[in-house]
């Protein structure tokens, strides 16, 4: 009797088992083909801007790999002339970066101010941060051309720069982060002679590193892809962004596919190399996030 119910827990476990490892391996398999999904594009960009102009669009893996879409886009070739990538690269890199950093920076000051500091109205200014979150920037697009230009900054690279120096997401997301913060911890910096800006500067942004890491990835993708605003306001061909060359290729390029290519992948792997340098600190912060 004893024998026989052994026989059949044994018989359980490994049927269990066995179930176990069935969804496991669906689980797997599903991931695998939800993840192939979501990097096919940019594997099928990049492969396009290594293959040979007769592969271009009709393979996915090339036969071989050439790296001519990108000299033809570079240096030129015998039907376009020569584009400036690389000032369109540092101009983008200028532009993100300031109003990357002019961003992280206001909206720490503004969310402390908000989750810490009494004073009138501030349930007002939460309030109409909200508002500007779900309201629709494009509504203000002319608003702005015509402040841009009447204040002298049209076709410069102020005109890209200082529209965009507030974001209300990141004063959002440090308003909530900072009230999360032990009120302890601020009124013993005051007592040891700290002013509010030597607060937030030494005490606040330190704690708040890993979603500092998180509204600084997001803000700067969010503008190195900006594309509409910059073919507005500029016009001189030495100011142009990244993207604004890759949108005004389509002409002179549009019979060329592969150097069309070759240009998106220049454009997307300043985000990727960012992303894999703080990938770690970046799922700490989204699991802040989400635990917050």
């Amino acid at each position: 009797m004893t024998a026989g119910l052994s026989n059949n827990t044994a018989d359980l476990g490994r049927k269990y088992r066995r179930q176990r490892r069935v969804k496991s391996g669906l689980l797997y398999m599903i991931a695998f083909v939800v993840l192939f999904l979501m990097i096919s594009p940019y594997l099928y960009m990049l492969m396009q801007s290594l293959a040979t102009w007769r592969e271009v669009d009709r393979v996915f893996i090339p036969s071989s790999f050439t790296l001519r879409s990108y000299r033809w886009l570079l240096l030129g070739g015998e039907f376009a002339v020569p584009q400036p990538w690389l000032r369109a690269l540092g101009n983008s890199a200028l532009v993100t970066t300031v109003v990357t950093v002019s961003r992280v920076i206001t909206a720490a000051m503004v969310g402390y101010a908000l989750s810490v500091l009494s004073f009138r109205g501030r349930r007002g200014i939460h309030d109409f941060i909200l508002f500007q979150m779900f309201y629709p920037g494009i509504i203000l697009l002319v608003p702005m051309f015509l402040l841009i230009r009447n204040l002298g900054l049209y076709d410069t690279y102020w005109a890209m720069i200082v529209p965009g120096l507030v974001s209300a997401w990141a004063i959002f997301m440090y308003t909530n982060f900072f009230r999360s913060i032990p009120k302890e911890l601020i009124e013993a910096a005051r007592i040891d002679g700290a002013g509010e800006m030597r607060i937030i500067f030494r005490v606040m942004l330190p704690m708040a590193r890993s979603i500092t890491m998180v509204i600084f990835l997001f803000l700067f993708m969010e503008r190195w892809i900006e594309l509409l605003w910059d073919m507005i306001v500029v016009r001189d061909p030495t100011l142009r962004t990244l993207n604004v060359l890759l949108a005004t290729m389509f002409g002179p390029y549009g019979g060329y596919p592969g150097p069309l290519y070759a240009g998106g992948v220049l454009l997307t792997f300043p985000i990727l190399l960012l992303f894999i340098i703080f990938s770690r600190k970046f799922v700490k912060g989204v699991s802040l996030i989400i635990s917050s």
